[in-house]
């Protein structure tokens, strides 16, 4: 493996917004580099649409990559099918063409789609809460759901997402939708996406930056600062450290990228996937995920 990124991404609408929230956290191998032999940067300051540029020319230098996105790649398989949808690069293809835009707007019809000012709709709720929910959701961000315990701890406390919240706090599907038409660019760009396209390199692949790092109050700089001296991943340079101690995204960017790195060995080892649930609505990748 030659690079690994993890980038944190947003759904925000501005180009300064997007410039100011996305963060990519970048390793690099090196025979110099003092981490994990490579050397880390952490970088910002660039819209979607400049990060999916900058993903297709670095992928030409070092072929041999993966990158991470803190964005769902599909829906529920429920959904697809009501849309007649085959596959979930269908599914980019209607976001892309005006759907996902369509879905975001405040007039939009199709009451699914919640999150301030709407409040979430009865078909999600009660017992039906997981209706909303991918499999692959369920898996990795339910607690009670989830077989052992280190899994399990890292996601203490947190409620799981759904791609139908597109407002209010934590939400995910803004970004979703806004992500989903750059899957399309990466993938015309020589990426295969895992798991709906065979595992090769260069590589997209859906993390969570939860799994990633772990309980962490990550909105308080003094305890992002006390998770890094504990980790104490070596080599990191002082301008890194302080990027992310300074900024929750930077800081998501960064131990993604890390964790991303020490197991770059499980990437080439990856197998097709062959679930039709999971080739429709997509998997997270964590350590160990499909081995």
């Amino acid at each position: 493996m030659d690079r690994v990124v993890a980038i944190d991404w947003s759904g925000d609408q501005s180009a300064s917004g997007q410039r100011r929230k996305i963060w990519a956290g970048v390793w690099t191998r090196s025979d110099k580099g003092k981490t994990m032999g490579g050397t880390v940067t952490l970088e910002g300051g660039r819209t979607r649409d400049e990060w999916t540029a900058w993903l297709i020319e670095r992928s030409h230098e070092t072929p041999c990559m993966v990158v991470g996105f803190d964005f769902i790649f599909s829906y529920p398989a429920w959904f697809l099918q009501e849309h007649n949808l085959k596959t979930a690069p269908a599914l980019w293809k209607k976001v892309a063409e005006g759907q996902g835009e369509a879905w975001l707007h405040v007039d939009c019809k199709d009451d699914r789609f919640w999150g301030k000012p709407k409040k979430k709709p009865l078909e999600f709720c009660g017992v039906d809460n997981h209706r909303m929910l991918r499999r692959a959701d369920i898996e990795v961000k339910i607690k009670s759901q989830i077989a052992e315990p280190a899994k399990a701890a890292r996601v203490a406390g947190i409620a799981p997402k759904s791609p139908f919240q597109i407002g209010g706090s934590g939400s995910v599907g803004t970004g979703s939708l806004r992500g989903m038409p750059h899957l399309l660019t990466l993938r015309e760009g020589g990426f295969s996406v895992w798991p709906f396209d065979p595992p090769v390199f260069p590589m997209a692949v859906e993390m969570y930056t939860r799994l990633m790092t772990g309980p962490v109050n990550k909105s308080s700089e003094a305890a992002r600062t006390e998770y890094l001296k504990q980790k104490k991943y070596p080599g990191l340079s002082r301008s890194v450290l302080a990027a992310a101690k300074s900024s929750e995204d930077a800081f998501d960017a960064l131990i993604s990228c890390l964790v991303m790195t020490e197991c770059r060995a499980e990437f080439p080892e990856l197998p097709p996937e062959n679930d039709p649930i999971y080739k429709l609505e997509g998997r997270t990748w964590q350590p160990g995920v499909g081995l």
